[in-house]
Parts: C-alpha cells; sequence; structure tokens
C-alpha cells in the first residue's frame, strides 16, 4: 500500500473538521483506502431527528462504493469534542466495514492514552455476520 498510516489519520483528521455535529458537538472523520489505493474521507452528520443522522465511516464507504471501489484495504476514524479522544467504529458501522473488509483490513483508532492501534476485522467484530 502507498499511502502511509500518518497519511490515513491525517485525512480522517481533516475530514472531521467538515462533521456537523451540532447536537452532541462529537465530530468525528473517517478515511478509507480502497485495493486502488485510492482515499476516500466521510464524517458524521447529526439530525435533529437523531436515527437520521448518518457517520462517518458510513460516508466514507459510500464514497469508495460510488468511485467503484470493492475492498477497505484500510480506514482510520478519529473523533472526539474539542480534542481528539478514543473513538472506535459504532456497531451499525463495524457491520458496515465488515461488508467490504478481509481478514487484512486495517481499522486504525486512537485509544484513551493517545496512542494508534491497528485492529482487524474479527478483533472489533468477532463473529460476524457475513454472506459468503
Amino acid at each position: 500500500m502507498s499511502i502511509e498510516d500518518d497519511a490515513l489519520i491525517e485525512a480522517a483528521s481533516e475530514a472531521r473538521e467538515f462533521a456537523y455535529a451540532k447536537y452532541s458537538g462529537f465530530r468525528v472523520g473517517a478515511a478509507i483506502v480502497d485495493e486502488q489505493d485510492r482515499v476516500y474521507t466521510g464524517c458524521n452528520v447529526e439530525n435533529a431527528a437523531y436515527p437520521l443522522g448518518t457517520c462517518a465511516e458510513s460516508g466514507a464507504i459510500a464514497a469508495m462504493i460510488d468511485a467503484g471501489g470493492k475492498r477497505i484495504v484500510a480506514i482510520a476514524v478519529v473523533g472526539g469534542t474539542d480534542t481528539v479522544t478514543a473513538c472506535t467504529p459504532c456497531g451499525g458501522c463495524r457491520q458496515r466495514i465488515r461488508e467490504f473488509a478481509d481478514k487484512d483490513t486495517r481499522i486504525l483508532v486512537i485509544d484513551d492514552s493517545n496512542k494508534w492501534h491497528t485492529y482487524t476485522i474479527d478483533e472489533l467484530l468477532p463473529a460476524s455476520f457475513h454472506l459468503p
């Protein structure tokens, strides 16, 4: 893969700046690199009718699919209010990532001590539902 983890994290951080988090103040950005080394970003978009909001990961996945991408090679997720804090994908987004991930997909998230960690989808969503 030609894009470095730091560049993917930076792309997610930049996407986070555009988040529409009027209600929670918790802004999230996500950046994906696909099997063709293309990068897609997304940010969370809240809505007064809370279930209608969208997650950053969903936006990035939709952008990837719209451009013809088929597989998530890596995804970085950055979230927080004023500063970046621990932010792993929600359960729904874990399942969305699972749809386009494989055993080698890297999921980059920051922990409570401000250290970046790489997870597999099986670590974040063990025994996940998927079709062969």
